[in-house]
C-alpha cells in the first residue's frame, strides 16, 4: 500500500517507496538501497524509543538476525538501534507467508510438503548452530520464496547466552505453535522448543489444521500440555517423524540436525493428504504483531506479497464456529493455563456483537463539552487472575465509566484522570468474549467466572454491584449457551432499569429488578429449544435454535420470539434462515447478518435479514460477495472489519455497499460511535476515526499494548464520552484521550 500522510519518507537514508505492513511494535516500509536493490524497513514506534528496556530487546533481535542471516532467512541489510526512533533494514523476500499460500491454495502435499519440510529443517539447523533460539516459529514466519522457504522475524528469539528479558503483559509465542515448556517456562527453552513448534508447523502445512487446534487459545493451550496431538491426516511416511518433533519432553525429540537427516530419508513424494477443502478452510494463525499486505492490497509495483523479516502476521479465513460453552472444558482448560504467563495467555477470541448493554441499538452519544480537568490517561485494572490478562468493555454514565471483563466483574473509573474508584475482581480464568453486561443509574452488573478451586459453585454467574460503592448487591447463576445459539456472548443483558438472565441449566429467561435483584417473571424456553435476549432499541427479542443444532454446535435454524418485557410473554414464532447475528436496528427492524459458511468453518457474512417487530416480515438482501471480517452496527448502517484494515458499510435496507476505506488499523473491532465520527480499534490500542458519510479518514492514534491483530468478531473496544474516548487494549488496558488532541501515529 502507498504512504500515507504523516509517514516518513525516508529512514537512515533509505528513500521510502511503500508501506508493508503495521502493528504494535512498528512500521514495515519498503525502501531501496543506493544501487536500487529493495529492502525492508522495520521502524519502531515512537512511543517505545524511550524504553529502555524495549532499546534491550531490539537490540537483540538485531544482533539475532545478524547471526543467523543466511539462505533461509532474511539477511540484515542495515540497522541503528541507537537511532531516535530505532531501525533495522533487512532484504525483501519476494513470496507469500505460509498462511497465504495455504488459505488461498490449500494444503501443501508430495513432493512440494518435502521440500518444504527439508528446508525449514537446514533453517532451524542454521539458526541453532549460531547459538539462537527463534521462539516464534509458524506459517506467518515462513516466507515462500521462489528460491525456497525463509524463515523470517527474530523479534523474540534470543541467543542461548543470554538471558531472556521478561517483559510484563508482552505475548511470547503464539499458543498453535508453542512448545509445552515453552507455555510453562518461558525463560528456560532451548533449541527443540523450535523442534516442536517446526513440527506443528509441519502438520499445518500438511493438512490446513494444527495438531492441538481447539475452540480457544485456553483449550489449546491445554492440549499442547496434555494432549495427544491429531496427526490422522498427515500422510504417514510424515507422521512418523512429527511424531517425534511433537513429544511432550524435549529430550525426547530430534535436534535440528538429526531432525534434517530423517526427512532427507523421506520418499521423494510423501503422497497426498486426506485434509477436505473445507480443512483448509480451518487455516489460522494467531498474528503477535501485524498482517501482511494480501495479493490484493499490495503497493503498485511491489510483486506478490513482499514478506520482509520483520513483519509477522497472516489473514484467517475462519473464525471458527459456533462453540457450545461447557462448563467442564474450560475448568480443565484453566488447570492448565495457571501455568501460563501473563504474554502468552493474553489472547482472545471475542464476540461478534455489542457487550449486551444496548448499545447496538445504533445511538449517537450527545455532543458536550470536554470535562474540566481531563486529562489523557492511562491505566491497567489488575484482575482476579493477573496470571492470565485479558481485555476489558466499558460503559459511560456522567464522568464515570464501568468496565468488566479480563478477571473484572466490575471497575468504576474516573474518566477525568483514570483513577479506579472501586474494583471487584472476577476469580475464574477469563472466558473469550465474556465481558460487562451493562450498567444502570445506581447499578453495574458483569460476569463472576469461578475459580477452579470451587467447583461446587456455579461456574458463572452475574453479579449486581452497586454503582456508588462498589458493594456487590445479589448474584444469580448463569447459562452460557449464547454464542451456540446465535453467535454473540450474551447471556444477560440490560434493558432499562432490568436485567435479563439465562438460568443455569438453559432452560429459562429471568427478568429482575437490577438493583434489588426482585425477581419480575420468569419465561420458559420454547420446547426442545435454547434461547438467548437480543435486543432491539426498546423492544426484547428472544433468540432459539434446536437443542439437537446446539448440542452439535451446527446452527441452521433459528427463530425469534417478540418478548413482552413487562411479563415475558413469547410471542409469535419468527423463522430465519441460516444461521444469522443479530446486529441491531435500522428504521424500527432488527437486523441480522447471514453467516456464510465453507463446511463448518466461518469464512464471513453474504446476507442480510431484517424483521419487523410489529408484523414478524420478514425480508432477505444478499451481499455482492461474502464479506469476512468483524461486524457491527451504529445508526442504522452496517461495518464490517476486515483483518487487513480495509472497512466497509453497508446499507441493510439493500444489502448495497455505501463506501470502504483501507485504514491502517489491522484486525480492528467496532465501530463506535463519537462526535461526527466512527472509531476502530484493534488488541493493540490503535484507534482510527472515520467520517460516517464516506469513510474518510480522520486521524490514526499509536498503538498503546501489545495485543492481537488476529483476532475476529471482538466487540467494539471504544467506548465514547462526549470528546473523550476511553479504549480497551489487551492486559487490562484503558486509557482515554481527546479526540480534538489525539495521539499521533507512529
Amino acid at each position: 500500500m502507498s504512504l500515507r500522510g504523516g509517514d516518513p519518507v525516508e529512514v537512515g537514508g533509505y528513500p521510502l517507496e511503500a508501506r508493508l505492513g503495521s502493528g504494535g511494535m512498528g512500521t514495515v516500509f519498503l525502501a531501496r538501497t543506493s544501487s536500487g536493490r529493495p529492502v525492508a524497513i522495520k521502524l519502531i514506534h515512537q512511543q517505545f524509543a524511550a524504553d529502555d528496556e524495549f532499546r534491550i530487546r531490539f537490540r537483540q533481535e538485531v544482533a539475532a538476525a545478524r547471526r543467523v542471516s543466511g539462505a533461509f532467512t532474511a539477511a540484515v541489510v542495515d540497522a541503528d538501534p541507537e537511532a531516535e526512533r530505532p531501525w533495522m533494514a533487512t532484504a525483501y523476500i519476494e513470496g507469500h507467508t505460509l498462511t497465504q499460500h495455504i488459505a488461498t491454495k490449500g494444503p501443501l502435499d508430495g513432493a512440494e510438503l518435502r521440500r518444504l519440510a527439508i528446508g525449514l529443517a537446514e533453517a532451524l539447523r542454521d539458526i541453532h548452530r549460531v547459538g539462537v533460539v527463534h521462539r516464534d516459529l509458524k506459517p506467518s514466519n515462513v516466507v515462500l520464496s521462489p528460491e525456497g522457504p525463509r524463515v523470517i522475524d527474530f523479534g523474540i528469539s534470543r541467543a542461548t547466552d543470554q538471558q531472556t528479558l521478561t517483559m510484563t503483559g508482552r505475548i511470547i509465542g503464539t499458543p498453535p505453535f508453542m512448545s509445552p515448556e515453552q507455555l510453562q517456562a518461558p525463560r528456560g527453552v532451548g533449541p527443540r522448543s523450535d523442534v516442536f513448534s517446526l513440527g506443528t508447523l509441519l502438520v499445518y502445512s500438511a493438512t490446513g489444521r494444527g495438531p492441538f487446534d481447539a475452540d480457544s487459545p485456553y483449550m489449546t493451550a491445554y492440549q499442547v500440555l496434555h494432549e495427544e496431538p491429531s496427526l490422522d491426516a498427515v500422510p504417514s511416511a510424515l507422521r512418523a517423524v512429527v511424531e517425534r518433533c511433537l513429544e511432550k519432553e524435549p529430550e525426547r525429540r530430534p535436534s535440528a540436525d538429526e531432525l534434517l537427516v530423517l526427512l532427507r530419508d523421506l520418499p521423494a513424494d510423501l503422497g497426498g493428504t486426506v485434509a477436505s477443502a473445507a480443512g483448509a478452510s480451518h487455516t489460522r494463525d494467531v498474528s503477535t504483531q501485524h498482517h501482511l499486505p494480501t495479493p490484493t492490497t499490495r503497493a503498485p509495483g511491489v510483486p506478490a506479497t513482499a514478506a520482509a523479516g520483520p513483519v509477522t502476521g497472516g489473514t484467517d479465513t475462519a473464525a471458527g464456529v459456533r462453540r457450545r460453552r461447557r462448563w467442564r472444558p474450560v475448568l480443565a482448560a484453566a488447570v492448565a493455563v495457571a501455568a501460563i504467563g501473563g504474554g502468552a495467555a493474553a489472547l482472545t477470541l471475542g464476540d461478534r456483537g455489542g457487550d449486551g448493554d444496548g448499545k447496538g441499538d445504533g445511538v449517537t452519544p450527545p455532543a458536550v463539552a470536554l470535562p474540566d480537568g481531563f486529562e489523557p490517561w492511562h491505566t491497567v485494572v489488575p484482575g482476579g487472575r493477573e496470571d492470565i490478562p485479558d481485555e476489558l468493555r466499558c460503559v459511560a454514565h456522567g464522568e464515570a465509566v464501568f468496565c468488566g471483563g479480563g478477571g473484572v466483574v466490575a471497575t468504576r473509573i474516573n474518566v477525568l484522570n483514570g483513577s479506579q474508584k472501586w474494583t471487584v475482581k472476577s476469580p475464574g480464568v477469563p472466558t473469550q468474549g465474556v465481558h460487562l453486561v451493562g450498567a444502570t443509574d445506581d447499578t453495574v452488573l458483569g460476569y463472576r467466572i469461578a475459580s477452579q478451586d470451587a467447583p461446587q459453585g456455579p461456574p458463572i454467574e452475574v453479579v449486581a454491584v452497586d454503582a456508588d460503592s462498589g458493594r456487590e448487591l445479589w448474584s444469580v447463576p448463569s447459562g452460557a449457551q449464547s454464542q451456540a445459539v446465535m453467535g454473540r456472548s450474551q447471556d444477560a443483558l440490560v434493558i432499562g432499569s432490568t436485567v435479563v438472565t439465562v438460568d443455569a441449566a438453559n432452560s429459562r429467561f429471568e427478568a429482575r429488578d437490577a438493583h434489588s435483584g426482585k425477581v419480575a417473571w420468569t419465561a420458559p424456553f420454547p420446547a426442545n429449544a435454547q434461547c438467548a435476549p437480543v435486543p432491539a432499541g426498546p423492544r426484547l427479542f428472544a433468540m432459539c435454535a434446536p437443542d439437537d443444532e446446539v448440542d452439535a454446535v451446527e446452527v441452521r435454524h433459528s427463530t425469534l420470539y417478540a418478548l413482552d418485557r413487562a411479563t415475558g410473554t413469547l410471542g409469535k414464532a419468527v423463522t430465519v434462515d441460516g444461521p444469522a447475528v443479530p446486529m441491531g436496528v435500522a428504521h424500527g427492524d432488527l437486523v441480522l447478518l447471514q453467516e456464510y459458511r465453507e463446511g463448518t468453518a466461518l469464512a464471513g457474512y453474504d446476507g442480510v435479514v431484517r424483521v419487523d417487530p410489529e408484523s414478524g416480515k420478514v425480508t432477505y438482501s444478499r451481499l455482492a460477495e461474502p464479506y469476512p471480517g468483524t461486524p457491527g452496527m451504529v445508526d442504522g448502517t452496517l461495518y464490517v472489519s476486515r483483518q487487513t484494515g480495509l472497512v466497509t458499510a453497508i446499507d441493510p435496507a439493500t444489502g448495497r455497499t455505501k463506501w470502504s476505506r483501507q485504514t491502517g488499523v489491522e484486525g480492528a473491532s467496532g465501530p463506535a460511535a463519537g462526535i461526527d465520527a466512527l472509531y476502530f480499534s484493534s488488541a493493540t490500542g490503535r484507534v482510527v476515526a472515520l467520517s460516517p458519510k464516506d469513510g474518510t479518514a480522520l486521524w490514526t492514534s499509536d498503538p498503546q499494548a501489545d495485543g492481537l491483530t488476529g483476532e475476529l468478531g471482538a466487540s467494539p473496544r471504544v467506548t465514547a464520552v462526549g470528546r473523550v474516548v476511553v479504549v480497551a487494549a489487551a492486559t487490562n488496558t484503558l486509557f482515554a484521550f481527546d479526540t480534538q488532541e489525539p495521539p499521533k501515529a507512529g
